[in-house]
């Protein structure tokens, strides 16, 4: 088991590639959090209350101790790119990769059809294949969260900024699982948000005219300015991602950091990558035991809710709603959080539809799926 030695964190060299400049604001991060954070200082815009709406119910959730909050992609960029340029034993690269191994200790990339070679070298990559995962674990389920977002304003004052929409599910389910989602900024700005959890992707004018009839219809309105727009896919499977593997240590949703049931990512990346300096600093960072791993337990009700909602054994308009109307907030966002206790565990899980879940569950135990 190769171990990086403690104390070569300051005298070793580092080497960042990104693909091409982070200058723009290309797309927003979202999350809740229990109290200031790591990034509390480029937090963009802060929410104390969500509301919840489904045909049948709509709830406005205090959401203490935590808060929802939204962090800018260009302040996140500059932001950490500040602090990587102070250090000077890192160095910045831009340019795509195509291909990444390792190999004892030299790691080889190509990029721009430019072969690299680093000996001494520990690579860690956040570029996965999707198609290779899929060919090499064929019986995974995999749905895709997608989503278009419209930065609009408004020519009069039209939103609440105190309160932002996590979940509307009043807009059509003929796709399958699907929401909008609503952030103001003040009263005349907001992004609106048009997400799925499906198997494929919609045709690029869909989401225009699923966003559009969105507004008109549960926002009553047709006069705004789009001034941004984002495009997402984000990847809700079961199959494993691997920590390490042909001389590469594999970190964010290449490494398995996007929660399977809900697409969640951000701060799931954030706890990984901070057991992975951890691990650098104090010599512990090994090939075979991840520094980070979810719960087995997290994994388990994640295989079932994917399995439900991937063979359509009950609507997942239907699921979230009983989520929501059954608990409280702190008891949901510390679920989806995989930080709950096991009895909270199981006051949520009873809340929901049993026959679904229980069926799924069985499935899983006897080895069915």
């Amino acid at each position: 088991m190769r171990m990086i030695k403690s104390g070569q964190f300051s005298n070793r060299r580092f080497l960042l590639i990104d693909k091409y400049a982070r200058d723009h604001n290309d797309r927003t991060w979202c999350f809740w959090e229990d109290g200031d954070g790591f990034f509390e200082d480029i937090v963009y815009k802060k929410w104390n209350r969500l509301w919840f709406h489904a045909e049948s119910f709509s709830k406005n959730f205090d959401i203490a101790p935590y808060q929802y909050k939204m962090i800018r992609g260009v302040d996140f960029y500059d932001y950490c790119f500040k602090l990587i340029r102070e250090q000077h034993n890192i160095d910045i690269w831009q340019g795509n990769i195509s291909l990444q191994r390792g190999k004892g200790n030299i790691v080889e990339i190509t990029m721009d059809e430019t072969v690299y070679q680093f000996s001494d070298a520990v690579l860690l990559t956040s570029i996965w294949d999707d198609d290779k995962i899929k060919a090499d674990q064929k019986s995974a389920i995999y749905l895709l969260q997608h989503f278009k977002g419209w930065m609009i304003e408004t020519p009069g004052d039209h939103f609440n900024a105190e309160e932002a929409v996590l979940m509307d599910f009043r807009v059509g389910q003929q796709f399958g699982t699907t929401f909008g989602y609503i952030l103001p900024l003040d009263s005349r700005r907001a992004l609106v948000e048009y997400t799925l959890f499906t198997e494929k992707l919609l045709a690029p004018e869909e989401y225009d005219r699923q966003l559009k009839n969105y507004l008109y219809t549960w926002l009553q309105l047709d006069e705004y300015i789009i001034s941004a727009k984002e495009f997402g896919v984000i990847p809700m499977t079961n199959a494993r991602f691997p920590w390490f593997a042909n001389g590469i240590y594999h970190i964010g949703t290449a490494g398995g950091q996007t929660k399977a049931s809900s697409g969640y990512t951000f701060q799931f990346i954030q706890k990984q990558c901070k057991a992975i300096t951890d691990g650098i600093i104090n010599g512990t960072l090994s090939e075979k035991k991840p520094p980070f791993l979810t719960p087995a337990r997290f994994r388990f009700y994640d295989n079932i809710l994917l399995r439900v909602l991937s063979e359509k054994r009950l609507a997942g308009d239907i699921i979230f709603t009983k989520l929501f109307q059954n608990n409280d907030s702190s008891a949901i966002f510390s679920f989806l959080d995989n930080n709950s206790s096991l009895r909270q565990d199981i006051s949520i899980i009873s809340s929901l539809p049993m026959r679904p879940f229980a069926k799924a569950a069985l499935e899983k135990l006897i080895g069915n799926f």
